[in-house]
């Protein structure tokens, strides 16, 4: 679709929206696959469930007027621009301080560099290296298209490609370095590309909290609008709420099909101030309308398989970009692979691997994760201890029999947090349960003692299940560890939770905990299970820090 431009509506007051470049969102969670052809039924505005869900245009508009994509990434482009420039200057500034009468700082980096020769390098020689390079670098960072819509903003795309456009520069440099044997470009590679790239990943992450603050004041980098049908919309317009953070912000949803009123209370629950419209063929218009930079399509269509095709068509008239949702649901994008045969795109889908290389390496990430926690956090599992001993009767440590991998049975470790005969209380207190499915949660459990509450707000009763990591039971990150018989009222595919050894944190720590519902709470897991990396659970791990600090769902 290309570079978009603002949306010009003809004949009613509208006011501009920056307009920007989207792709499909990076997501695994994606819905079903598209079909259809567009129909002319006669377009019809629901009830209204809430006073503010028909949103006027202008009010749209003023809600993200502030910050829009085009903008943002020239604030990219500038930071990155400045960025590389203070980087490729450096080379020129250790070669000035190399020379014997200048001081000794950059004759002594450069010897820690081992570029001993590097006082006999003119510095303007060097400048007009780091002038090339420079260039080249910010050639490959668009070459890398490091700051497209879709990539900025959501996800760690960004951050990858930044990596993989910065080592390819210096992959080029180095292997001109070797063949010439220029010190000049040595230089560069050990000094001002390592430097510049850490500045430049400290840069992003730093316009991300900005977005972040702006997100909040309800700001956004595109406004988009859903359209599809009753049982494939509510669950993408959750989906963009709540997870593009300030990448996209739904304006409104588009109905093809009859009427739903299950559809409409789940985009109700959802967001209950969204225009909820049904289809009359005038999508323009809606588009033009509510200010959507973007429609996303969530799912087949009603009327045959070339609605797609007209529908970008017809969206070219308000140059809107058209974003399909995958029919893959749950997949990771390093799992899928496209290739197109003659105009039809192909997606090539990896199958989940449960054992191999990466199981080995996951296996030695543990032991060695495991037992630095145990033996730097040994003073403080002792105090633990020692006032859990105080302020209750009863044992430290609680056991407890939990279905480990292929449902094998292992004993878990934790701190006690409850009284002693807590068991034996359970069965009355079953009538009050407040869990998910066949989950058991009070969230003023009256078994809890006061240590223990503060011990599950913060997750510290969970360290002790570090000792089964060690022996093998648990994994650091995995799917949440079940109770026998919970795994005995297992339906369909939750099975599949089992395929790998639990973790003692895992997404759905990180995602709300008790606070999710089961079928979210399963849909962590099993996308866990499937498409797991090395670098995803390190990201769960940091995330797992900000949660204990700042708990949310833990009781």
């Amino acid at each position: 679709m290309g570079r978009l431009h603002r949306c010009v509506k003809n004949g009613l007051n509208t006011l501009p929206f920056s307009t920007v470049p989207i792709q499909v969102a990076p997501w695994g969670q994606v819905m079903t696959q598209i079909s259809g052809k567009l129909d002319g039924r006669k377009l019809g505005i629901i009830r209204a469930w809430t006073s503010s869900t028909l949103t006027t245009t202008s009010s749209v508009a003023g809600a993200n007027t502030g910050v829009g994509g085009r903008s943002y990434r020239r604030r990219l482009l500038l930071t990155d621009v400045l960025i590389i420039c203070l980087a490729c200057v450096l080379p020129a500034a250790v070669a000035m301080g190399a020379v014997p009468d200048a001081g000794g700082g950059g004759r002594v980096l450069a010897q820690n560099l081992g570029l001993t020769n590097l006082a006999a390098t003119p510095p303007h020689s060097l400048a007009l290296a780091g002038i090339i390079i420079g260039g080249c670098w910010i050639l490959s960072l668009r070459f890398f298209r490091t700051r497209a819509i879709g990539r900025i903003a959501v996800g760690m795309q960004e951050y990858k490609f930044l990596a993989y456009a910065t080592v390819a520069l210096a992959g080029a440099i180095g292997s001109l370095a070797l063949v010439t044997d220029s010190t000049d470009l040595r230089i560069f590679v050990v000094l001002s590309l390592p430097v510049g790239l850490g500045a430049l990943l400290i840069g992003r992450w730093g316009w991300r909290q900005w977005l972040a603050v702006q997100r909040a004041r309800g700001f956004a980098l595109s406004n988009v609008l859903i359209y599809g049908q009753a049982k494939d919309a509510p669950y993408v317009v959750r989906q963009i709420s709540r997870k593009s953070g300030p990448a996209y912000r739904v304006v409104g949803v588009l109905l093809d099909g009859e009427p739903d009123i299950d559809a409409e209370n789940k985009i109700r629950a959802a967001d209950p101030t969204l225009p909820l419209i049904y289809d009359s063929g005038r999508i323009e218009e809606e588009v033009r309308r509510l200010g959507a930079d973007a429609l996303v399509v969530a799912g087949p269509l009603t009327g045959g398989n070339r609605a797609i095709q007209e529908l970008g068509w017809r969206l070219e008239t308000c140059a809107t970009q058209l974003i399909l949702v995958s029919s893959l649901t749950n997949v990771s994008g390093r799992r899928v692979r496209m290739s197109p045969v003659d105009g039809m795109p192909l997606l090539h889908v990896d199958l989940p691997a449960f054992t191999g290389w990466r199981y080995g390496l996951k296996r030695g990430m543990d032991v060695a994760f495991s037992a630095a926690v145990l033996l730097m956090l040994s003073p403080i599992l002792l105090v633990i201890a020692l006032v859990i001993r105080l302020d209750s009767p009863g044992k430290v440590f609680f056991k407890q029999e939990r279905a480990g991998r292929d449902g094998t049975p292992f004993k878990m470790y934790k701190f006690r947090t409850m009284v002693e005969d807590a068991e034996a209380q359970l069965a009355i207190l079953q009538l009050h349960n407040e869990g998910a499915g066949p989950l058991f949660k009070l969230k003023d459990d009256p078994r809890v003692t006061r240590v223990g509450s503060w011990l599950r707000r913060h997750s510290l009763d969970e360290l002790p299940q570090f000792l089964n990591v060690l022996k093998g039971d648990m994994s650091v990150v995995g799917p949440r560890p079940p109770l026998r018989r919970e795994v005995a009222e297992y339906e369909g595919h939750t099975y599949r939770r089992l395929y790998i050894k639990p973790g003692v944190t895992g997404l759905w720590q990180v995602s709300g905990r008790s606070n999710l519902d089961w079928e979210e709470s399963v849909r962590l897991d099993l996308y866990y299970v499937e498409n797991w990396t090395v670098l995803s659970d390190l990201r769960i791990v940091w995330r797992t820090f900000k949660v204990m600090i700042q708990p949310e769902g833990a009781y």
